[in-house]
């Protein structure tokens, strides 16, 4: 397998056309597209962030943190060692396609310390890189300082010579903002989760929001299977959220913690006048974790009573991705009517 290049952040530029510890451009959510002022606008894919540097042999994947990707990637290092040009730098966003969809829980599973294994899933579902961006064209020429639509055409020109579009491919853009408006309406299932839109006469910022981002919001509701408490407290922090399933067992799906200091201590005292297990019947919530305290993970079943309408972003193996809104209390909606129907593609 070839090992991605190490390299001290801290370190002179090694030869590389920009450091190592170069940030990507980043976005600012926003609720709807731009209509004023000159605007590129690109599918938001669903992947892993990456920068792609080359220089001679040396390949070296950063994620947006800033840490090396290229040991959980070597297909992807690979590729970009087979490049005719040893010089340059690309953001885009690695992905990986199963079944003709984007899936990132994939792309999850390649961050496993074994080396085995990152091996064999390498073969099994290898991963695309999606370019959108160029900083440092074939050379080392750093071409930050230039334009978006000067930067767009060198970086298409690089992408038209490699011919290999099940390693790398060119990010799809528009600049029709009726074609962007279509796009946002039809992400999520295709591997999308959203537009991105660009300033068309701007210089590449790193580490700077200056793209927008939009994802197309939608709404479920949901029983709330049950809760967890604050950490260090006794006052509700999240509510859990559960969808009945084909079997009729209530499975665990996401949660909100957007919950308002105001009602959280009548709220409180409402969930634990339900507190009864199971809770969830199908699917459960998982117990602590690295990321989570003993508290934190504890979670409290309750009667399946309650239902709440709540806003989410992306699905991903049957689960909202991100936390959810809650946008309002559904006591006007059986428990039973909550089903996985609401949030398929």
């Amino acid at each position: 397998m070839p090992k991605a290049r190490e390299v001290n952040l801290d370190a002179p530029f090694d030869g590389y056309a920009l450091p190592l510890a170069t940030e990507p451009m980043e976005s600012k959510s926003a609720t709807d597209l731009p209509a004023e002022g000159e605007w590129q606008f690109e599918p938001k894919w669903d992947g892993f962030r990456c920068l792609v540097f080359r220089e001679g042999p040396d390949v070296d994947l950063r994620a947006k943190s800033g840490k090396p990707l290229g040991r959980y990637f070597p297909e992807v290092v690979t590729f970009f060692q087979s490049v005719r040009a040893d010089r340059f730098v690309i953001d885009g966003e690695l992905v990986i396609e199963i079944g003709g969809h984007l899936a990132f829980d994939a792309l999850q599973m390649r961050l496993h310390p074994a080396e085995s294994r990152i091996r064999k899933l390498s073969t099994e579902t290898p991963a695309r890189f999606v370019m959108f961006d160029i900083l440092a064209s074939p050379g080392g020429y750093v071409v930050t300082g230039q334009s978006l639509s000067e930067r767009r055409t060198l970086l298409e020109r690089f992408a038209g010579a490699l011919k290999a579009p099940k390693q790398a491919q060119l990010s799809p853009m528009t600049r029709d903002l009726y074609l962007a408006k279509t796009w946002l309406a039809v992400s999520g299932p295709n591997g999308t989760d959203g537009v991105i839109a660009k300033p068309l006469a701007e210089p590449y910022l790193s580490g700077e929001r200056a793209m927008r981002k939009v994802k197309r919001l939608r709404t479920a509701d949901c029983v709330v299977g049950g809760f967890r408490y604050e950490s260090d407290s006794d006052k509700v922090g999240s509510l859990l959220l559960g969808l009945f399933n084909d079997a009729g067992k209530l499975d665990h799906v996401g949660f909100t913690s957007t919950i308002t200091d105001q009602e959280r201590a009548e709220l409180t005292k409402k969930l634990e006048r339900l507190r009864a297990p199971p809770g969830f019947t199908g699917k459960a919530p998982g117990g602590p974790s690295r990321w989570s305290t003993a508290r934190s993970g504890e979670w409290q079943p309750l009667k399946p009573e309650l239902v709440v309408e709540v806003r989410f972003d992306h699905v991903t193996a049957q689960r909202f991705r991100h936390g959810t809104k809650l946008m309002r209390w559904r006591p006007d909606k059986r428990p039973d009517q909550c089903k996985f129907e609401q949030i398929e593609p």
